[in-house]
């Protein structure tokens, strides 16, 4: 292959590729970052430079780039099969990562349905639950087809994830596409506009979320939840309790709990998985993400006994769950995702977590001292960062100044890889950072912010 130029693979992108949740308009005026290479915390653009990968490539990266383990159970199974049909077949990956899983998931969740993305493992988990309650056998469950979702919830992209979202910027102009679902208050908000203490702002939610499936529980399939932080609504935690105190009322009004584990799961809250915070065992839960350390597109919806034997009979009663992707249970993702968790237990990464968590909490307070930045929000190794022009109200920038953007390109410059959503910057470190790299993480976010919003830059 000829050696192409950073001049050309630029023009080519800009002239053929339209990037996700970018203003194309807008990209194609700057100049591109193009990762050629990652290695261990950083990523390597096409002229040589070096950055920090500080979103680890949006949420996924766990033990770092190029993971020699990672590299080479890809290789091996290469070597073997690179991809084979689960639909009425199997492979040896896809069994043994199966298990796995039910061993390391909440307890009652003994069966996986593979797929490829975080909004396809919502979607199955809402056809699953909807379907399961129309196969009861009793008709008085035939009218549970609708879902509870939170105000502010992401789910992902596809119709179904989009229907249970939150996020008018996003799902808005979808809306005559789109299920009709139930909405309840987040307790997620930091910003009360009651000005209510967490808790309680958490117990007020509680009750609305109780008196909504109270009224129409008959008709409800399932609760749907990111559990402990609302990842794309800007890293807003939710206060310690209500994720047990929604599993209490699903159980005592017989609806499904469909944790939505896509963001928070594999580390990134310091547990394994959020839902061991308050010893929650959902109903569903949808993995993604970090499931093969970042390498390769997998995702799984885990599933109670009691949901899966819903779906079992003869051939002539349709109770199969006639859904299926072309790549679901690759042998090269479920490989990946082995090596994946078998690091997690040879380096002990959960109990490295502790330490790192404190240094960003110490870290962080010096950003609450900056003139424009309104909250600080943190959750294990997840950080929101909200910007605002107005310290005192809170008021956000106006969207014209694109203040965010500008702070992105000023860390970039300065070797980290960030990204926003709307006014607020996330942080989301690669798990496997050493300290030095956190630091380093904290130090050229904290001057990107200081330059780009005291008009420095």
């Amino acid at each position: 292959m000829d050696i192409l130029q950073p001049e050309q693979l630029e023009h080519w992108d800009k002239e053929y590729v339209w990037h996700p949740f970018t203003q194309m308009r807008e990209y194609r005026k700057e100049k591109p970052l193009i990762v050629e290479r990652g290695e261990g915390s950083y990523l390597f653009d096409v002229e040589g430079n070096k950055y920090l990968d500080g979103i680890s490539s949006l949420w996924v990266t766990v033990h770092g780039h190029g993971k020699e383990a990672i590299n080479r159970a890809i290789i091996e199974q290469l070597d073997k099969v690179a991809h084979s049909t689960l639909l009425g077949e199997a492979n040896i990956p896809s069994i043994l990562l199966a298990k796995k899983l039910v061993e390391i998931t909440p307890p009652g969740l003994d069966y996986v349905f593979y797929s490829e993305s975080g909004s396809t493992a919502v979607e199955i988990a809402l056809k699953i639950a909807y379907q399961y309650w129309q196969q009861q056998g009793d008709e008085k469950y035939k009218s549970k087809r609708k879902f509870v979702s939170l105000v502010n919830a992401y789910h992902g992209d596809t119709i179904g994830s989009v229907s249970v979202g939150g996020i008018d910027l996003f799902h808005k102009i979808f809306s005559h596409l789109l299920f009709e679902t139930l909405s309840v208050p987040a307790p997620y908000c930091y910003r009360c506009p009651l000005d209510l203490s967490k808790d309680t702002c958490s117990m007020q939610c509680v009750g609305e979320m109780e008196i909504l499936l109270a009224r129409h529980h008959r008709e409800i399939a399932g609760v749907i939840v990111e559990p402990l932080v609302q990842g794309a609504a800007g890293m807003i935690v939710a206060p310690e309790g209500y994720l047990g105190k929604v599993r209490e009322l699903c159980t005592k009004y017989n609806i499904l709990l469909i944790a939505d584990e896509v963001a928070v799961g594999f580390g990134r809250t310091g547990k394994l998985f959020a839902c061991e915070h308050e010893n929650v065992k959902p109903d569903l839960m949808c993995l993604a993400k970090g499931i093969t350390g970042g390498y390769l597109p997998l995702a799984a919806t885990m599933a109670t006994g009691e949901i899966y034997n819903a779906f079992l009979g003869g051939i002539e009663e349709c109770k199969t769950f006639y859904h299926g992707h072309t790549y679901t249970g690759n042998p090269l993702g479920c490989a990946a995702a082995l090596a994946n968790l078998e690091l997690f237990e040879k380096d002990k990464l959960i109990e490295t977590l502790e330490e790192k968590i404190s240094f960003l909490t110490h870290g962080l307070e010096r950003f609450k001292e900056l003139k424009h930045v309104g909250d600080v929000r943190q959750k294990g190794m997840m950080v929101g960062i909200e910007l605002v022009e107005n310290k005192e109200t809170k008021e956000p920038f106006p969207v014209r100044a694109n203040i965010p953007h500008r702070v992105i390109l000023e860390a970039r410059k300065n070797g980290l890889i960030i990204r926003p959503l709307g006014n607020v910057i996330v942080l989301m470190p690669i798990l496997s950072m050493s300290l030095s790299e956190l630091k380093d993480v904290l130090d050229i976010t904290c001057a990107a912010i200081k330059k780009v919003t005291e008009g420095e830059a």
